[in-house]
């Protein structure tokens, strides 16, 4: 009778923490092993774009990127436009209240005593998000189920928890927050460690024993665990700097609202983003998403030159140059962000698999507004980079103003996942969006 995972690293003779680095390796075989590892990561920025220097003017496979999404030139064969399409819920809350609680879930919030700028006041809305309904199909069978079964990450979240804050929902009035401290989101993945103390010493004791799994298995499964022990050894450096730095500065005195620090988002970016790529390597889990601040966001993007908050920029008129040069800057910021987590997933080869993981996974990069000043709620964007659902690639695509439930609808039915409607049904006629595959 074939070992059982954990039979295969007690034999070994390996501690619990580095039960998480092993148990998915593909040469062991175990069940959600055998089936090609499709993949969606859902990424959010706040506050609109400035369409001029955002969609390309062209339609189909020969299209020009704006400013905003030249980062993605080295993947444009890859990547994949949708211009019109709307986020069409109504009902209570301000737009950027909708705009958030909708954006996944396409169903209107629930009345509530959350007041926004304008509108009724309103509370979380009132079913699960695309991502928890695909999540949810993937987990019930055993050969795609994972540890984790979704990963919540995010970059300068404020603390406190409303309908701006929060895009993720496991059902109706449930929100999850998303883990915007890369240290515990570590600690999630790979430990149970209370402080940064003990997290070391787990990390101390973790190579050893990676070591002695990489005698009893593939090739290819070693050259993973050799990364997973350069990940860790990174992880151990980064501790001791920190380390070291609280020890000879006092600990500064953070804005209300937000975790960390501000001018510190570049780097809880990037680290976030490794650990998201780390944990699909491992199989931890096969859903993502990865949130940037919150609707009505006010991060100052100061490492950019740009002093003034995101949402006070986006008020500004049209007419005002300066303002809209320093949005497109953000946004291309952003757009940096989502090519360098293609980048990684493209040069990470497929554990047990075919080509790499952005081969098998798609990234979704979408906004609560279609514009910051108006506040519509139209030409909402969603770019998408990846092969993970095998839509048609490498196009601009533009629609007359439909229904983004349908292509909520279409996410799902790239993982065979083949809903009838989502969200509120009155958006889902037609079926899922036309011209994806």
């Amino acid at each position: 009778m074939p070992r059982t995972r954990r039979e295969f690293v007690r034999d070994l003779g390996v501690s619990a923490a580095a039960l998480p680095f092993v148990l998915n390796l593909p040469s062991l075989g175990f069940a959600n092993q055998a089936k090609r590892k499709q993949r969606i990561v859902f990424m959010f920025s706040p506050n609109g774009v400035v369409p001029k220097t955002f969609w390309p003017d062209e339609e189909g496979e020969k299209f020009t990127l704006k400013e905003s999404l030249t980062p993605l030139a080295p993947l444009q064969d890859k990547t994949l436009l949708l211009n019109g399409v709307c986020d069409r819920v109504r009902g209570d809350g301000d737009a950027h209240m909708r705009g958030m609680g909708c954006l996944l879930t396409g169903i209107e919030l629930f009345p509530g005593n959350v007041q926004g700028g304008s509108d009724t006041p309103a509370g979380w809305a009132k079913g699960l998000s695309i991502d928890q309904e695909i999540k949810g199909f993937l987990q019930k069978d055993a050969a795609t189920k994972t540890r984790f079964g979704s990963l919540e990450f995010g970059v300068m979240v404020p603390d406190r928890a409303d309908t701006w804050t929060r895009w993720i929902y496991t059902a109706g009035n449930k929100p999850v927050a998303p883990i915007d401290d890369p240290y515990q989101m570590f600690n999630k993945l790979y430990g149970r460690a209370k402080d940064q103390a003990a997290l070391a010493s787990i990390l101390d004791d973790l190579n050893d024993d990676l070591k002695k799994v990489g005698g009893a298995v593939s090739a290819a499964d070693k050259k993973l665990l050799d990364e997973h022990a350069a990940f860790v050894r990174e992880m151990e450096k980064d501790l001791k700097e920190t380390k070291a730095v609280a020890a000879g500065h006092p600990v500064p005195k953070l804005e209300p609202g937000m975790k960390k620090d501000n001018d510190n988002i570049p780097k809880i970016s990037k680290t976030q983003i490794d650990l998201m790529v780390n944990a699909f390597a491992a199989d931890f889990t096969r859903v993502a998403s990865l949130q940037y601040t919150n609707s009505v966001g006010m991060a100052r993007m100061k490492w950019l030159g740009i002093d003034e908050g995101h949402h006070e920029l986006s008020h500004e008129d049209d007419k005002n140059e300066k303002a809209q040069e320093k949005l497109t800057k953000i946004n291309k910021w952003f757009a940096e962000q989502l090519a360098y987590l293609a980048k990684r997933l493209d040069e990470t080869p497929e554990p047990g698999g075919t080509g790499t993981l952005l081969d098998n996974t798609l990234i979704v990069w979408t906004n609560e507004l279609g514009k910051g000043n108006s506040h519509t709620l139209d030409n909402i964007p969603f770019v998408m980079v990846g092969g993970g659902l095998d839509f048609k690639m490498g196009r601009s695509v533009k629609h007359n103003k439909l229904p983004h439930n349908r292509l909520l609808m279409a996410f799902a039915h790239g993982f065979g996942h083949k809903v009838k409607d989502f969200g509120s049904p009155n958006f889902c006629g037609g079926g899922v969006l036309p011209g994806l595959v």
